[in-house]
């Protein structure tokens, strides 16, 4: 999936008719469609004990599959239960939008742009009706978003020439990723990504292409790097100038499972920060699941019903 900007009258009454059907979809979601793990605790636990949990850590990266709808109303909930919990001390802070376009973000959130400006000049992902429900919360509860990724352009120039030609970019451009250089890939991180046989070199949408060795030089391992320390370095700038705030990152699961990527940046950005990672995947056995094959991926396991509709094929 690409971003696309929904700005024709048939791509608004599209969105329109997509927003109704997803209304319709979440209101007959409920505790039915997932289970959710505990890998500390050895048990089944609620969204509720999560957000319990945040209360002795900064930052939960809730790692999804982007066109999962249950995955996007346990995104939803949990923001607005972390919000009652933590109240104005609660962030949002998302893979879906780069750094380049806060000041955007910004001026839509206080009520200053209408939505078809903030739509095109923020370059919403073409799934946005996914993550429409959590900025108007914030925008009500006038609650800021972190808009936490690296564009495109850059992840892209990163896998194509290196971090060299980063560096090489105007000062005012470095603003908008992680400061160079920054760590790439190593270890078990490094293989799962060489082992791939495809994750998207477009802003992440988990959808299968080439193999990475066949990829004509181009590099996954830095252009990945650049998102995960982009976002890691995002969150932690934001907790270094707003101290006791409690993160709610969301991102596509391969950036936060087995505590990978911009987890792991995150801890070079921040040592101290304490972070949750919530993991959540459709299993064909559902809801008879065997927990013991994904304790590795998280703190919390989410298990979705793979029988709800997805918000898009892939």
């Amino acid at each position: 999936m690409k971003m696309k900007q929904l700005l024709t009258p048939f791509g608004f009454l599209a969105l329109i008719l997509c927003f109704g059907f997803m209304g319709k979809l979440n209101a007959q979601l409920s505790e039915a469609n997932y289970r959710i793990y505990s890998v500390k605790l050895g048990k089944e636990v609620t969204l509720n004990e999560i957000v319990e949990d945040m209360a002795n850590a900064d930052v939960l990266f809730f790692g999804e599959e982007h066109n999962d709808s249950v995955t996007h109303y346990l995104e939803q909930k949990t923001y607005e239960l972390m919000y009652r919990k933590f109240g104005a001390k609660t962030t949002l802070s998302m893979e879906m939008f780069t750094r380049d376009v806060q000041a955007v973000m910004d001026e839509y959130l206080q009520g200053g742009i209408r939505e078809k400006h903030f739509l095109k000049d923020a370059r919403v992902w073409s799934n946005y009706k996914d993550y429409k429900p959590m900025v108007e919360f914030a925008k009500t509860n006038k609650l800021p978003i972190v808009c936490a990724n690296a564009a495109g352009r850059y992840s892209n120039l990163a896998g194509r020439k290196g971090q060299k030609a980063l560096m090489d970019l105007p000062a005012a451009s470095k603003l908008f990723f992680a400061p160079l250089p920054y760590d790439t890939a190593s270890g078990a991180y490094y293989d799962k990504l060489m082992g791939l046989s495809g994750h998207s070199a477009a802003p992440d949408t988990g959808k299968k292409i080439m193999p990475v060795m066949s990829m004509g030089g181009f590099s996954l391992v830095t252009a990945q790097s650049l998102w995960d320390a982009t976002m890691a370095y995002s969150i932690s700038e934001y907790l270094k100038q707003n101290k006791g705030q409690k993160v709610v990152h969301v991102n596509g699961r391969f950036h936060s499972d087995e505590r990978f990527a911009a987890v792991t940046q995150l801890k070079k950005y921040r040592p101290k920060a304490i972070a949750l990672v919530v993991s959540c995947g459709s299993d064909a056995a559902f809801p008879n699941i065997d927990w013991k094959q994904y304790l590795s991926l998280g703190d919390y396991i989410v298990i979705t019903d793979p029988a709800v509709p997805r918000t898009y094929k892939d």
